[in-house]
């Protein structure tokens, strides 16, 4: 049956150039949803849940649009603004962490890098858990599994790390070229998601 949508999806004749390009096209549509519906700042796992629900669907050659990334937003946003509002307390702990260090704390190099780099822990293992949401999954025992693969696959965690940086990047050189970014971000997360599954 997936074989069927697949040519349903694919035009005759259609080359491999054209179908890449087209999921880069997508990738970067899907990016403007993802920042639109992370404008709230709490809304950013949900946004990010429904643009990897909406790519994985692209790739398996089903039917979806902007109708369906709302329905999954929807459902992702119940529970996942607490998982929203959990990131910014850990960035503002952090930030304080690094202010103090830069005061000269005692032993604050050390204690600033742990911070960062549990910052960045955190936020792959965010990234890997919008992956994997379907409707009805619970956030709290997505993010622990999440957590155990960014530790388990730490070549998936480090091209995640790299495409967040892409999107920091992007974002201090042009921001609206960090919006578009977002999409790749989170196709990258469907993908490190699909490897570690057929590992």
């Amino acid at each position: 049956m997936s074989e069927a949508r697949a040519e349903a999806r694919t035009e005759p004749g259609e080359s491999r150039f054209a179908q890449g390009f087209a999921l880069f096209a997508e990738c970067l549509l899907t990016g403007v949803w993802i920042a639109v519906a992370a404008l709230p700042l709490v809304t950013y796992p949900a946004a990010f849940a429904a643009g990897a629900r909406h790519l994985g669907r692209r790739l398996a050659h089903e039917r979806g649009g902007w109708r369906e990334f709302a329905a999954d937003f929807r459902a992702a946003v119940r529970r996942g603004w607490l998982v929203g509002v959990a990131g910014w307390a850990a960035l503002a702990v952090v930030w304080i962490d690094v202010r103090a260090v830069r005061d000269g704390l005692p032993g604050g190099p050390l204690v600033g890098a742990i911070g960062v780099l549990a910052l960045i822990g955190a936020a792959v293992a965010g990234l890997r858990a919008a992956a994997d949401w379907q409707p009805g999954a619970s956030w709290r025992s997505l993010l622990a599994r999440a957590g155990r693969r960014t530790v388990l696959d730490p070549a998936g965690s480090f091209l995640l790390v790299g495409g967040l940086a892409v999107v920091v990047c992007s974002a201090w050189f042009s921001a609206p070229l960090a919006v578009a970014v977002l999409g790749a971000v989170a196709a990258a997360a469907v993908a490190v998601e699909e490897r570690y599954r057929r590992r």
